[in-house]
């Protein structure tokens, strides 16, 4: 017997409806979110079928109750929440959202759509792992930037002399000097031989002298404040630099193993192979990629999924592109900083660039537009498993041949 599985995330509980060929309810249910909530839906489902031969439609594609299910066996095929929000018209007046009733809308999406719904595959191990990573890295890169631009912010109120007195504000040496000089107060009685001794000691690597780095510490503007209130914000400042520096250390140690683990795949290094990619940005694109190369079916489907394909909008005689909203955010960040990169390595990526710019186009569409140029390749050569090689790509090699 052919049966549809439509399943709905919730929070503690997930909701579970088994239909028919004909769209007939077999059974509805609740399971836990727990070992034995988990256990029990499995059970359950393999009592209609092996798993095999078991669709479940779920709204999202990844999260332990999906390993849960792929692990066993079944045939998990993700549904965009938006696609479930247009459906629910089409069962009842009104709109309104139901756990229950979602499950079955997407049971039965699966039953007369489910040949237009790619179902899942899984990853392999290490490219769950290296995305664990890379995710994990750029969250910590943003509480970084949200951390200093509070740091900057609160020093500024008060003491503008550690501001513009070092490149980076999250550098080693800059965090060391705010915690230890946090307040006006306690950088008065800094001298030129206890400046020098502190740059020494903290490996200080700009071309101004201890005397000319004084001289810009004491030359900063420091607004009136009570001393109450500057030791306030003082301690302030050592707290939010002391987490800085922790966070710092942090995101070093992890870049540095995500570039050990992106060097040791096999889609990592095709990555690598393309001008100006780096160990990080081809780590974030990999991440994203996958090994699975079934995943996209052209060049433009990869293109769209990372949102560096237009959006066309036509009706009768109006006509108009606009900017993709839906897809992988965190490729198309990825796709398009390489991009920019690579316009500054390939001559080839700077005449699109530059061509692009002729034409009009401010400087973000034109790095998608170069992003998109790159992609018709990347996904050759990681649908051919072979590295980038400028010889093998006409338009590089005429540009270098005429260069």
């Amino acid at each position: 017997m052919t049966i549809f599985v439509g399943l709905d995330w919730g929070g503690s509980s997930h909701a579970v409806c088994i239909i028919d060929a004909a769209g007939k309810i077999l059974d509805h249910f609740a399971v836990a979110h727990d070992r034995d909530g988990l256990a029990d839906l499995v059970a359950r489902l393999r009592r209609y079928g092996q798993p095999g031969e078991t669709p479940v439609a779920i709204e999202r594609p990844s999260g332990l109750l999906v390993d849960v299910l792929v692990e066993a066996g079944f045939v998990v095929t993700p549904v965009h929440p938006n696609i479930v929000k247009a459906c629910r018209p089409r069962y009842r007046a009104v709109a309104a959202k139901s756990d229950p009733g979602d499950a079955y809308i997407l049971a039965d999406i699966l039953r007369t759509d489910g040949h237009r719904l790619a179902p899942l595959r899984p990853q392999s191990d290490a490219i769950k792992a290296l995305r664990a990573l890379v995710r994990g890295r750029d969250d910590l890169v943003a509480s970084r930037l949200v951390l200093a631009n509070q740091l900057r912010a609160l020093l500024e109120s008060f003491w503008l002399g550690p501001v513009g007195l070092f490149a980076d504000i999250t550098s080693p040496i800059a965090l060391a000097f705010i915690q230890r000089y946090p307040t006006p107060e306690s950088a008065s009685r800094l001298g030129e031989k206890r400046m020098a001794c502190f740059l020494a000691q903290n490996q200080y690597c700009g071309r101004r002298s201890a005397t000319d780095v004084l001289g810009r510490l004491r030359s900063a503007p420091c607004p009136a404040a009570a001393e109450a209130e500057a030791d306030a914000k003082g301690e302030l400042v050592r707290a939010i630099a002391s987490t800085l520096e922790s966070l710092v250390v942090q995101v070093t140690k992890l870049s540095s193993r995500i570039e050990h683990a992106v060097a040791q795949l096999p889609e990592g290094r095709i990555v690598m192979s393309f001008p100006r990619a780096g160990k990080i940005c081809a780590a974030q694109i990999t991440a994203e990629l996958g090994d699975v190369r079934a995943r996209f079916q052209s060049e433009d489907h990869l293109a769209a999924e990372a949102g560096v394909a237009p959006v066309t909008y036509q009706s009768g005689r109006s006509r108009g592109v606009g900017w993709r909203w839906a897809c992988n955010k965190r490729l198309r960040a990825a796709v398009t900083c390489f991009a920019d990169n690579s316009r500054h390595a390939s001559p080839w990526a700077a005449n699109v660039y530059r061509k692009a710019r002729q034409r009009g186009c401010k400087h973000p569409d034109a790095v998608r537009i170069l992003a998109r140029a790159w992609l018709r390749i990347l996904w050759r050569a990681w649908q051919d498993g072979l590295p980038y090689d400028p010889e093998k790509h006409p338009a590089a090699r005429a540009l270098l041949t005429t260069g």
